[in-house]
């Protein structure tokens, strides 16, 4: 790893009851190069049932200070984030792979969810409600839920950690954080930060280690009354399954099978950037990612020549080098699955028009890939690729492509470009997704509501809207207030 300014900030133990604790052993490795970063501890459940009773002792004392206490401590935190955000990024590149103008990008993203969380701790208010009876008066409070089990994944190691944990605490929740394993270090980094910033002992707890041992505690203790979990769809209904004993609160940020639809009357030029911004962000390993590229007959040929000629200028290469934009993927299953997906589009009948081969650097590197001719009976139609693959499909009326966009079981993001005000309303209204993109690939900020309907997940992240999840509403009747005469 290249040196950090702040050589403290490289923590490889678990974070619990404020002190760093732990025998490191297991391994954290560069994608790019393989090169060992560090090791951290496999805390088991013993590590994270001792991290679950240090947020329960903190709790009460953190619901109980004041709103504007709390703000000021997320505001110091923000600045600490900022402050270290050179450093933040090279230990997110080393062990994500991602490249480092795409790492700052990412704290500086992970850094938003801090401050805009430290402004909203000052606004959570309830309600004064119409009595039913002269005597009475109705109150409605809002109340922290109480200690959040946080799990994140790989692909954005700083942002899904504050997009959970910076909510959880302005609402006065304490919380026990399980980073992926791939990417530890830099949820260690943040907690060291959130360290200096003065937040209390057991207020954030970070457990390292075997996720199916630390995951069956973090779902059954009785003193977690709220999970969030971003990840695969399929781990997320474990993750509901395991909860349901103790009725937990789930919030779930699961899986994508994103549309991306390019309309006669598009941009052509504009939807080509669109489609680079969301396809190949993260090397295409983003819930968020477009997976299926819908073009109109009219301007298929148009659009796939640009967009082959566009992402020939995608440098592929180490995440520190420079110009490059295309780092490795996460593992060697990726690579695998990428590859599977274009086997069985060409067996089908797709042409490979760009890449289509791991690429010369070896490793987890794959070549930026585009695929005509896909249609709707091949395995990347259905499943999320999670990769470099830009598959398209011809269309040629709206009715057909808005069923075609539709014809998945999950519902996360969808994209479309057109010119047409009235088309506008239409597609918005009819595609079946938590979230829109119109003339934009990019859709992610801390200002508006993150998630996702049907299997992508039952919560959103970000906004004024992301702290209810970490709030419980509390219904007052008090009676005798009748008069005091």
């Amino acid at each position: 790893m290249r040196p950090l300014i702040d050589a403290d900030l490289l923590q490889n133990q678990s974070y619990i009851g404020g002190s760093f604790v732990g025998e490191p052993r297991l391994a954290v490795t560069n994608p790019s190069t393989g090169e060992l970063l560090a090791q951290v501890p496999d805390v088991g459940s013993a590590g994270a049932e001792e991290a679950v009773d240090a947020a329960a002792t903190a709790l009460p004392g953190w619901a109980g200070t004041t709103a504007k206490n709390r703000s000021a401590l997320l505001r110091r935190w923000f600045d600490l984030i900022v402050g270290s955000r050179t450093d933040l990024a090279t230990v997110l590149t080393s062990e994500q792979g991602k490249p480092f103008a795409e790492a700052l990008g990412e704290i500086d993203y992970a850094a938003s969810y801090v401050e805009f969380y430290a402004e909203e701790a000052k606004r959570i208010s309830g309600e004064v409600l119409a009595a039913h009876r002269a005597d009475a008066r109705i109150m409605v409070l809002r109340q922290p839920v109480g200690v959040v089990a946080a799990i994140t994944p790989w692909n954005f190691p700083a942002a899904m950690v504050t997009r959970k944990v910076a909510p959880a605490l302005a609402a006065g929740c304490t919380v026990v954080l399980k980073p992926a394993p791939e990417t530890p270090l830099t949820a260690l980094a943040l907690a060291e930060l959130a360290r200096r910033a003065g937040l209390p002992a057991g207020v954030l707890n970070v457990v390292t280690g075997d996720a199916i041992a630390i995951g069956q505690v973090l779902t059954t203790h009785r003193d977690i009354r709220l999970v969030g979990f971003t990840g695969s769809t399929e781990v997320g209904k474990i993750l509901m399954r395991q909860a349901a004993g103790t009725v937990k609160k789930v919030a779930l940020e699961l899986g994508g099978n994103a549309p991306f639809i390019v309309f006669e009357d598009a941009d052509i030029e504009a939807a080509v950037e669109g489609a680079i911004v969301s396809k190949f962000r993260n090397m295409g390993q983003t819930c968020v990612c477009t997976n299926r590229i819908y073009v109109h007959d009219s301007v298929h040929d148009a659009f796939v020549a640009r967009l082959t000629d566009r992402m020939r200028s995608l440098q592929v290469g180490d995440g520190f080098a420079e110009g490059v934009m295309q780092g490795p993927l996460v593992n060697e299953a990726a690579v695998q699955k990428v590859e599977a997906h274009i086997a069985d589009a060409v067996q089908k009948g797709a042409a490979v028009k760009l890449g289509g081969r791991r690429h010369p650097r070896g490793g987890t590197f794959f070549e930026p890939t585009v695929l005509t001719g896909v249609t709707g009976e091949m395995t990347l139609a259905r499943e999320e690729t999670f990769g470099p693959l830009a598959p398209v499909f011809r269309f040629i009326d709206e009715d057909e492509v808005i069923v075609a966009a539709n014809a998945t079981d999950t519902g996360l993001a969808a994209y479309f470009y057109s010119q047409n005000a009235a088309r506008l309303f239409r597609v918005m209204e009819r595609l079946q997704y938590g979230m829109v993109g119109v003339n934009t690939g990019m859709i992610s900020t801390e200002l508006a509501p993150f998630g996702g309907i049907k299997e992508s997940g039952n919560s959103r992240e970000g906004s004024q809207y992301g702290i209810n999840e970490f709030l419980d509403m509390k219904y007052v009747c008090v009676g005798g207030v009748g008069s005091a005469s």
